[in-house]
C-alpha cells in the first residue's frame, strides 16, 4: 500500500444535525397547512403550485421520490388578493412585495425563501413566459389542501424550465407520469422542452 494512502474520512452527523433537517420539513408542511387552512377558512379560490405540488402529484405514485421544497407557492385570482392578505396576515404572515412579488414571511424575521409566495391565476409569472398561468377551476384535492391539476402544473413547469423545474419533471419522467405521449398534448415550444428531457435526462 502506498505510504500516502489514508484511510477514508468518515463523517458524523450529530443528532441535533438531523433533528434540524427533520424539522426545517415539517416548518414547510407547517407553513403550508396554515396558510391554506386560513384561505380555506375565509372562503378564498386558491391551488398549491410549485414544488409542494409537485411533490403531492409524485406521492401518489412514489412517496419515497417526492423532493422537499422551501416555500409555499399558492395561486389565487388577482381580485381576491385583498381578502387573501387579510386571511394570510391573520394567520400571522407578513406580507412584504420584492421585485413585484407577493410574499408573506412566516414572521417578522421570517426570510424570503421561507415565504408564502403569490402567483396570480390566469396572468404571465413572467411577461416573456410562453404561457399564463392556468385557470382556478384545474385543481385537485390533496390531503386538507388544494393543488393545481397535474396537466396545468406541467404546463407551468414547462413554462419557466428554469433548473429546478427541470429537475422536478426529470422526477415526473423517471416515476411514469410523464413519456412521449404527452408531447402530442402540448403547444410545440413546450413539447419541445419535454422532448430534450426526455431524449436527454442526464443532461
Amino acid at each position: 500500500m502506498s505510504a500516502y494512502a489514508s484511510e477514508p474520512t468518515v463523517v458524523s452527523f450529530g443528532e441535533d444535525v438531523l433533528e434540524r433537517m427533520v424539522r426545517a420539513v415539517e416548518k414547510v408542511r407547517e407553513r403550508l397547512r396554515r396558510a391554506t387552512a386560513a384561505l380555506e377558512e375565509a372562503g378564498i379560490p386558491y391551488a398549491i403550485v410549485g414544488g409542494n405540488a409537485v411533490a403531492a402529484w409524485m406521492s401518489k405514485v412514489d412517496p419515497g421520490a417526492a423532493r422537499n421544497t422551501v416555500d409555499v407557492d399558492v395561486m389565487v385570482n388577482r381580485r381576491d388578493f385583498g381578502a387573501a392578505k387579510r386571511a394570510l396576515t391573520g394567520a400571522g404572515f407578513h406580507h412584504r412585495e420584492l421585485l413585484g412579488v407577493h410574499m408573506f414571511l412566516d414572521g417578522p424575521e421570517g426570510r424570503p425563501r421561507d415565504a408564502v409566495h403569490l402567483l396570480f391565476a390566469g396572468e404571465k409569472v413572467r411577461q416573456h413566459y410562453v404561457e399564463a398561468a392556468p385557470d382556478l377551476k384545474l385543481t385537485d384535492t390533496h390531503e386538507a389542501f388544494r393543488i393545481l391539476g397535474f396537466e396545468p402544473l406541467v404546463r407551468m413547469k414547462l413554462t419557466s424550465f428554469r433548473r429546478k423545474d427541470q429537475v422536478h419533471l426529470l422526477d415526473m419522467i423517471e416515476v411514469g407520469l410523464l413519456d412521449r405521449s404527452w408531447l402530442d398534448r402540448l403547444p410545440s415550444e413546450l413539447a419541445g422542452r419535454l422532448q430534450e428531457l426526455l431524449d436527454n435526462p442526464d443532461g
